[in-house]
């Protein structure tokens, strides 16, 4: 018999698997499992979406033969099975850890990860991209995009399936892995036609070109519904569609978190993520997160108007409890943030007031429907970003540090960095009751201790110090704490530390502070070009105020993956890197 685990962890790449037998490939697929479930709950990660994978992945790899006949993953989390099929198995010990495998595809990695993909409903276009380009050349060789139902409900997704529909002769094939989620149960209309389908059970050879569903009325081809955990069964669905001369679908029922009974008996998501300690993701201590729900629910119950938005992350956005307690006030429009803005907008005009909740990376999709839809009308939306700032080990796709400098551009938009609960409860409460767009971000994790105020003026907080001094230290949210501890280190200077709470527009007030202040350092955890740094300096100079000036803040490129401390102290966010910074400024600029 065939030590499959050796198999496993001496893959150069997938064309070993084409030379094992029926029983070995069963092996091997109880392996992948177990080397997932020992590793990922050790590491933390995407678990129940890859346990689920695990067949089509050893029958993607038989037929198609990869990267000459690209393998595109959206929403890789998905691609663990991928990866440990492609030679990385043995790395898994170092999954989403600094220097270690990324959680999701990565070029860097490997030449069969082809879309470094981690934000949803893209790999069809992108497929079709390669395909139209193929087969101008008149390159025959097929390409191949593995996309989930969760991932159909967004906006993106359906342009790719419109244009791959379009008769224009290419080799494409799209898996469907249909598990009826996405990190919670799959919403809409899609979603019920899937399971319509899927309640045929038609058998695999029942292909045609007009069999009553979605994808052959676009004039695609259409296989299945087919067992996604019988690899022959997926292996020779696959074939077929390699065969066809047009883009076909292939429609794959796949359970998540398959195979692993607490991911199986897990209701909420299938531990869609796990902590390191294989609990599903979440901090032990009071969260951002836990305070924003709470602080929601209690405001909906004396406010009726007040209705909540999410795309496709209920619970992991916080917006579970009042789901709980008022579930006609909520909305889950799927993975289609654009959709959740315009919406809002809608709701809006109608006199509701809407909090639309989601990570701040995934708003950057929908920036041109708060801009327009939003902000051109003064529509009184309140979007909450979870997840500013530096995120940690999910990578530079969803580190939230664009946030500010992109919709600090929007006119009209209030922004909000609150740096403690007390203020998060505070700000929202203001939020919902401001007559225009509202916008109020904090980062993931642990929310830090009260830091109280030693004076108050209109829009800004003195943490410490007077309203005269050497150096005005500006804090943005989340990096207040760091900064009162930077001070400590700065005896030899007197030195103010202030919190803005609504950073955008800058208040009147900090101008004021500024001018009885020979140096101002703003200290952000987004990237410095265009952020609230930019934003003072510039205030300033308007002012006809000019002093010398630093932002601390993330560089403008991609950050890798690491923990959330290892990356702040990395780009000088910490107290010790901002006192450094000041130390560095007043040297070079006070004599």
């Amino acid at each position: 018999m065939i030590d499959t685990l050796n198999v496993l962890s001496a893959l150069d790449g997938p064309a070993e698997l084409r030379e094992l037998s029926h029983d070995a490939l069963q092996e091997l697929a109880a392996d992948i499992r177990a080397e997932l479930v020992e590793q990922v709950t050790r590491t933390g990660g995407h678990l129940g979406p890859n346990l689920g994978t695990v067949e089509l992945c050893i029958a993607l790899h038989r037929v198609f033969d990869s990267p000459d006949e690209p393998i595109i993953f959206d929403t890789g989390h998905q691609a663990y099975p991928h990866k440990m099929l492609t030679g990385r198995a043995g790395e898994f010990r170092r999954l989403r850890q600094a220097g270690g495998l990324s959680g999701y595809p990565s070029r860097a990695e490997s030449i069969h990860d082809v879309v470094e993909n981690s934000h949803a409903s893209t790999a069809l276009a992108y497929a079709d991209g390669i395909a139209r380009a193929r087969s101008l050349r008149g390159d025959l060789r097929p390409v191949v995009a593995v996309i989930g139902d969760g991932a159909m409900t967004g906006g993106l997704a359906w342009e790719g399936l419109n244009n791959i529909s379009d008769r224009v002769p290419r080799r494409l094939v799209v898996v469907l892995n249909d598990n009826g989620r996405s990190y919670a149960p799959t919403i809409g209309g899609f979603a019920a036609h899937l399971g319509d389908l899927a309640g045929r059970r038609r058998r695999l050879d029942a292909f045609a070109r007009a069999d009553g569903n979605i994808f052959t009325s676009l004039g695609l081809g259409y296989i299945g519904p087919v067992d996604g955990h019988d690899v022959g069964a997926v292996e020779s669905a696959l074939r077929r569609a390699r065969a066809c001369a047009i883009p076909t679908v292939v429609h794959c029922l796949t359970v998540k978190g398959k195979g692993y009974h607490p991911a199986e008996r897990d209701t909420a998501d299938c531990m869609h993520g796990v902590s390191s300690q294989g609990a599903p993701s979440a901090p032990a201590a009071t969260s951002w997160t836990d305070v924003f729900s709470s602080a929601l629910v209690g405001l909906g119950a004396t406010n009726q108007q007040l209705v909540c938005l999410t795309a496709a992350m209920l619970r992991p956005v916080g917006l579970a409890a009042f789901a709980d307690r008022f579930p006609d006030r909520v909305v889950d429009v799927g993975m289609a943030e654009q959709h959740a803005a315009a919406c809002a907008a809608g709701f809006a005009y109608a006199g509701m007031h809407p909090v639309v909740a989601i990570y701040s990376t995934f708003l950057n999709r929908a920036f041109d429907q708060v801009l327009m839809d939003v902000a051109l009308h003064q529509a009184p939306v309140t979007f909450v970003l979870d997840r500013a700032g530096i995120t940690g080990d999910d990578g530079p796709s969803h580190h939230g540090m664009w946030d500010l400098a992109l919709f600090a551009k929007v006119p009209g938009l209030r922004i909000a960095a609150p740096r403690d609960a007390r203020r998060l409860r505070e700000q929202l409460a203001e939020a919902i009751t401001f007559n225009g767009p509202t916008l109020i971000r904090f980062p993931k994790g642990t929310i830090p201790d009260e830091l109280p105020n030693l004076r108050y003026l209109p829009g800004v907080s003195i943490l410490h110090g007077d309203v005269t001094g050497d150096v005005l230290i500006v804090a943005v949210g989340g990096m207040a704490a760091a900064c009162v501890e930077a001070q400590r280190h700065l005896d030899r200077l007197q030195v103010t530390v202030v919190d803005p709470e609504w950073v955008v527009p800058v208040a009147p007030a900090l101008l004021s502070l500024a001018r009885k202040h020979r140096a101002v350092v703003v200290v952000e955890d987004g990237i410095r070009d265009g952020g609230v740094g930019d934003a003072i300096t510039r205030t300033m100079h308007d002012n006809g105020l000019h002093m010398p000036m630093r932002t601390l803040g993330l560089p403008r490129r991609f950050i890798s993956h690491g923990s959330r401390s290892d990356l702040l102290a990395e780009y000088g966010l910490t107290a010790a890197g901002i006192a450094e910074s000041v130390m560095d400024l007043c040297h070079r600029s006070l004599k």
